[in-house]
């Protein structure tokens, strides 16, 4: 049997223990991340999600040939796991794209993460670098507007204790937001177009380029080439974080008062762009309160934003 095992695949980096691989290797194709595997989904043209077909199935111990196509929502249904309806749907524009990385967020003893991951063109929005620091010493990626650019980028499918276990590693630097499906059309693999999906949007905006070259510094490239050119951008970077990249995330990552100092000298360059367009998109409530950050129960769910067949 075909081993879709992720280091086998590739996907053996997680950017949490190794920050300098930040973001992480995205999926290309619709996926289901599943007791650290990846299998394959195959979309059902004009059909929601939970009709695509997983081949094989999951656990079956079948070659390819031998095994049989069968829809995603039974399949998870045969794993134990929520079907599509009741998941909710989260866009990645950094490492959550990655399945070695939600693997490692979600997972927990005895219960390994099961996620469907599909790649989804997103209009409106691009990538950039949010204006902060983040807890492993990298700088993550962040929306932001871009009128008439289509972006693609990965769409997860989260149970509700899932979507709360992402939650407590974007907040307080993001802000999860409804992001509205007729401002910012989203289409899926199959054609479907979603009414809407969660997106987590940087408090403090995106970094434009030290050097004015750019506005704002383009996202989810490479990490070392990024914090080299934000340390020859500022002399007081260089004084807390340097000499190179690698010293920048050991001690980034290692003092939270180091982040916070680094994460005002962008803000006092003058480097940090706010996003208010994406921070007035709805939310379901406040960090800690039912159906909102910390409480997702008000959360809606893929039935609530899909259109009905």
């Amino acid at each position: 049997m075909t081993d879709r095992t992720l280091k086998t695949l590739g996907f053996a980096d997680v950017p949490a223990q190794q920050p300098l691989t930040y973001p992480g290797r995205p999926i290309t194709h619709p996926t289901l991340l599943t007791t650290g595997e990846l299998w394959d989904l195959t979309p059902t043209p004009g059909r929601r999600l939970g009709t695509w077909t997983v081949n094989p199935r999951p656990g079956d111990g079948e070659t390819p040939d031998e095994a049989p196509a069968e829809a995603l929502d039974a399949v998870l249904t045969h794993l134990g796991h929520p079907p599509t309806p009741h998941r909710h749907p989260v866009i990645a524009v950094g490492s959550n794209a990655s399945p070695a990385q939600l693997h490692h967020k979600l997972s927990r003893p005895g219960r390994p993460a099961t996620v469907p991951m599909v790649p989804v063109d997103v209009h409106g929005i691009a990538v950039g670098c949010s204006a902060h620091i983040g807890r492993y010493g990298y700088v993550a990626s962040a929306p932001y507007t871009a009128p008439g650019a289509r972006t693609p980028l990965v769409i997860s499918w989260l149970d509700a204790e899932q979507l709360a276990a992402v939650d407590a590693t974007e907040y307080p630097n993001y802000r999860r937001v409804l992001l509205p499906g007729g401002q910012y059309p989203m289409v899926m693999p199959s054609g479907e177009r979603l009414r809407g999906a969660y997106l987590y949007v940087g408090e403090r905006g995106v970094l434009m380029s030290p050097d004015g070259t750019e506005r704002p510094l383009p996202g989810g490239g490479d990490q070392s080439a990024l914090l080299t050119r934000l340390l020859a951008g500022s002399p007081r970077l260089r004084a807390l974080l340097g000499p190179d990249p690698r010293a920048w995330v050991t001690r980034a990552g290692a003092d939270l008062a180091v982040r916070r100092t680094g994460t005002r000298i962008f803000q006092e360059e003058g480097w940090a762009l706010p996003q208010p367009d994406l921070l007035r998109c709805p939310e379901d409530g406040q960090p800690g309160e039912p159906g909102g950050p910390g409480g997702p129960g008000g959360a809606k769910s893929y039935d609530a934003l899909s259109s009905p067949e």
